[in-house]
C-alpha cells in the first residue's frame, strides 16, 4: 500500500532467512510464495522502525512461524500502539483497528550484534525518522537502511517521534562514516550503494567534511 520494501535476506536458496519490514496490508501470503519459491525458512523478523507500513504484518508472520521479532526499545510501543508515532490523518484510520505485539519481541540497542542465518546483523541506532529507528550493517556487505536513507533522499522527520536535528546527527555521525562498498537496501524505492549516495544524495553531500 505504501510501496514499502520488505526484504528477505538469506545466504542462499534452500536456507534459513530473515524477514525485514513486512508492511501493509498483510503480506503473509506474498511472503509465503517467496519462501516456497526459494525453499527458505524464516527464523526472525526485523523492524527498522515502528511505522505501520513496516510493521503491519510482523505479528501474523512472527507468530505464524513461531519466530522472534526484533525492534529498537524506543519503537517497541508502536507495535501495540501505532497511533503514538503516526500523524493525525492516519490515527483516525487506526481507531477502528486493534493491534497486539507478537508473542516473542526482542529489543535491540545501539551497536548490538545479532547472529542470524550465519550472518552478523549489527544494529545501529539512527534516530530522526522515529526515535527508535535502526539501520543494520550485515556482514560488512549490506546496509539495511529503513527510512533513514533512500536513493537520493532521506526519510521524513515531521511525524511524532521524528526530529530533523536528530536526523542530521544520524546522517553525520552514523551514516557518512560507513564504507562506500556497502550495498544499500532502503525501506522505499530502489536499492543503491553508500558510494553513490555520498556522491549524489544532496542530504549527504551537504555534510561532507563535517563528520
Amino acid at each position: 500500500m505504501y510501496a514499502t520494501n520488505c526484504w528477505v535476506i538469506a545466504p542462499k536458496a534452500g536456507s534459513e532467512c530473515v524477514v525485514v519490514d513486512p508492511g501493509m496490508p498483510d503480506v503473509s501470503q506474498q511472503l509465503d510464495e517467496i519462501l516456497k519459491k526459494h525453499s527458505l525458512k524464516p527464523v526472525a523478523v526485523i523492524a527498522t522502525h515502528g511505522h505501520l507500513d513496516h510493521t503491519f504484518s510482523i505479528q501474523p508472520i512472527a507468530d505464524g512461524y513461531s519466530i522472534p521479532a526484533y525492534i529498537h526499545s524506543l519503537d517497541r510501543v508502536a507495535l501495540a500502539h501505532p497511533e503514538r508515532i503516526h500523524g493525525p490523518e492516519f490515527v483516525a484510520t487506526l481507531s477502528a483497528m486493534d493491534f497486539v505485539e507478537p508473542k516473542d519481541v526482542r529489543e535491540l540497542r545501539n551497536e548490538e550484534v545479532v547472529e542470524l542465518v550465519g550472518m552478523k546483523f549489527k544494529a545501529i541506532h539512527a534516530p530522526g525518522h522515529t526515535a527508535g529507528s535502526l539501520v543494520f550493517v550485515v556482514d560488512d556487505e549490506l546496509l539495511v537502511s529503513g527510512d533513514v536513507l533512500f536513493a537520493g533522499s532521506i526519510g521524513r522527520t515531521d511525524l511524532p517521534g521524528g526530529s530533523a536535528e536528530a536526523m542530521e546527527t544520524t546522517l553525520r555521525k552514523k551514516i557518512m562514516p560507513l564504507g562506500d562498498h556497502l550495498r544499500v537496501l532502503p525501506g522505499h524505492y530502489a536499492e543503491t550503494t553508500m558510494g553513490a549516495e555520498k556522491k549524489n544524495n544532496p542530504y549527504l553531500t551537504a555534510l561532507k567534511g563535517r563528520y
